[in-house]
């Protein structure tokens, strides 16, 4: 009985020992990824994604690199400008595993060489910059960084695509200095906004009293010129109509005594008024005839028409 219970665990230890060693000479790599496999210690090759054989006790996985682009925040760093300011400036770096033998032989812990060449680097770089150069230039330090750590981490196995300067924090001096200044840039730029405002304010203002005086004279001008010729072509009318009146008296060939007549309803419109007039007559003998030829007419009226045709 104790013999087949030993039997039985001997086979269980032999099965369990067969899965460990199946666990251990086959191994799956997942996709972006890549293991870096010793033999007897030293480099036997790089894995990527897929299926491999290890063998037992021989072969191990030094280590296991993700190939995807990765970021490493780092945290401010102080460092001195050209004109001795101190600022406060953190860095994010982009980069990428390219070569896992290098990147596992290359350097030791070489996250952190990253961070100690990024901060040196950056020392380094705004040590040639003034505070304003400092602040006014990103694209000129982040280019010159990635340039820097690119060609640096080649050795590691490290690809570097970007870095990014994050913040860059000036003294509370001259923070304040900066936000005074900024202020009267701002008050500058109102200043002139609302003086440009007014100009032109002004100018249209004088531009539309100006359009509507050229109006006023222009439309002045036109009813003046509109009113005279109605006067015109009034007294022309009037003109016509009198000379048409002589004409038809003309033709009408009138006696002596319509002419008399006519001209003592003259002397009649003549003689209205407050003021003495005294009329003397050129032509009594005349007027005497006159007067008795009216007198036929005024009692005969055929002889008037008679007269008049």
């Amino acid at each position: 009985m104790l013999d087949s219970i030993f039997n039985y665990l001997w086979i269980i230890l032999l099965l369990i020992l067969i899965v460990v060693i199946i666990a251990k000479t086959i191994r799956i790599i997942p996709q972006s990824y890549a293991y870096v496999v010793e033999r007897i210690g030293a480099y036997n090759r790089t894995c990527t994604v897929g299926l491999h054989i290890m063998i037992p006790l021989l072969d191990r996985i030094a280590n296991k690199v993700s190939l995807k682009e990765q970021v490493l925040d780092f945290a401010p760093q102080p460092v001195i400008t050209k004109d001795n300011v101190t600022m406060q400036i953190d860095t994010v770096v982009y980069f990428q595993i390219t070569d896992p033998k290098l990147f596992t032989y290359g350097v030791v812990r070489p996250l952190n060489a990253i961070e100690t060449l990024t901060a040196t680097t950056l020392r380094n770089i705004i040590g040639d910059l003034e505070l304003d150069e400092t602040l006014t230039s990103r694209d000129i330090i982040n280019s010159r960084m990635r340039s820097i750590l690119d060609e640096a981490t080649d050795p590691w196995g490290i690809k570097i695509h970007r870095v990014e300067v994050k913040n860059i924090i000036p003294p509370r001096d001259i923070q304040e200095a900066m936000e005074k200044q900024m202020r009267a840039e701002r008050e500058r730029r109102e200043a002139i906004l609302q003086a440009e405002g007014k100009k032109t304010a002004a100018i249209l203002t004088a531009e539309g009293k100006k359009e509507s005086m050229i109006l006023e004279a222009t439309a002045e001008k036109e009813a003046q010129i509109a009113r005279a010729e109605g006067e015109a072509e009034a007294l022309r009318l009037v003109y016509e109509a009198q000379a048409k009146g002589i004409e038809y008296i003309n033709s009408s060939q009138p006696q002596q005594a319509y002419i008399t007549l006519e001209g003592f309803k003259a002397l009649e419109n003549l003689a209205k008024g407050e003021s003495t007039k005294i009329i003397i007559p050129t032509d009594l003998q005349g007027m005497a005839g006159a007067v008795t030829s009216i007198a036929e007419i005024v009692k005969d009226p055929k002889n008037r028409v008679e007269g008049r045709n």
